[in-house]
């Protein structure tokens, strides 16, 4: 009786799924945070990845463990060798009795530059067995200007649906009313650590910290860091223009084909007209097999909503550092003045 009325645990836990609240919070150990740090220190400005694991909790996705990809050279089976490597790894932790859940991956960044492509496509491989999956992204060249850059990331909902369907066209665009802000969603980051790693760091930290004198936040030199996002959003907006060349090359030869549609129906009417005098049964005003019906393949806007969304970064990561120069600017002002 039991056994008809109860559910089984397969049941529960499928109901659960389907259920699942959204993903609201990334809660990172402090441990893993130093790990990524350091991995993509060591090897930047070379780019670096690595594995996440951890436990799916409710709306908060726990990372409790990491560990890096090896970096290897072109000529190597890197997708082979990769795979092997992060089963290795997954068992040796299992075997230690230490979470080998995978949760996403992180990945090191040069100004800000990651929004591509390649990002969306390793979030869709990932999102075949893991349905809720994240990126932590960290750019070193941002952290020396004293912030911790570090974000979690995830695609949209409703961009992998259009995604899979791979329409990218203006009328589908505005028909899910879809915009270039709306491909990633960023997740909060909220930094868990133990008790006892937290009871001993409070005694790491010194009595008086007040008087401790950083001169380091008072560096007024922040012009190589400005002028390579000032490069790289040059190189975006070009980028940009040449996307915008491809949908007006598109439009010209698209009106150039409606204009020959035209003319070829009126002289198809024209025609109609003599033979319906002739007594002769008219032709058919449509005519598949003409080039001139053929319909022009439209561009992918993927492209270009990757690049604005590229712009958007370089812009805020340029009026950040300006602001925080121009208020070292007038501290120092103030400084001197007294």
């Amino acid at each position: 009786m039991a056994n008809a009325t109860g559910r089984s645990f397969l049941q529960v836990a499928a109901t659960e799924e389907a259920v699942a609240p959204p993903l609201r919070v990334v809660q990172i150990e402090g441990l893993v945070i130093l790990k990524i740090i350091k991995h993509c220190q060591e090897f930047s400005p070379a780019l670096v990845t690595g594995q996440l694991l951890g436990l799916d909790v409710g709306s908060v996705l726990e990372v409790t463990n990491c560990f890096p990809f090896p970096v290897r050279e072109e000529d190597e089976e890197i997708e082979a060798d990769g795979a092997n490597y992060q089963l290795e790894m997954m068992r040796c932790l299992r075997e230690v009795n230490v979470d080998n859940n995978t949760v996403g991956w992180y990945q090191s960044t040069l100004f800000g530059s990651y929004q591509t492509v390649e990002l969306i496509e390793t979030f869709m491989n990932y999102q075949e067995n893991i349905k809720r999956c994240v990126c932590i992204i960290y750019d070193p060249s941002r952290s020396n200007q004293g912030v911790l850059a570090l974000k979690a990331l995830k695609l949209s909902d409703s961009f992998m649906e259009l995604y899979k369907s791979n329409n990218f066209t203006g009328e589908k665009l505005r028909e899910t009313n879809l915009s270039w802000v709306d491909i990633f969603e960023e997740i909060p980051i909220k930094v868990s650590n133990s008790a006892l790693i937290s009871a001993f760091m409070t005694e790491l930290e010194p009595d008086t910290p007040v008087t401790q004198c950083d001169y380091e936040r008072l560096q007024l030199s922040t012009n190589p860091y400005l002028e390579r996002n000032v490069e790289f959003l040059i190189e975006c907006m070009d980028d940009l223009s040449m996307e915008q060349q491809k949908f007006q090359f598109y439009y010209r030869n698209l009106s150039r084909q409606q204009a020959q549609q035209q003319a070829w129906l009126q002289k198809r009417r024209a025609e109609n007209m003599a033979r319906k005098a002739a007594g002769e049964e008219p032709l058919p005003e449509e005519d598949p097999s003409n080039p001139v019906f053929k319909p022009l393949p439209e561009p992918s806007r993927l492209e270009s909503f990757l690049i604005t969304n590229q712009i958007a970064n370089y812009c805020n990561q340029i009026n950040g550092v300006a602001g925080q120069s121009f208020s070292r600017l007038y501290l120092m002002k103030a400084l001197h003045e007294n």
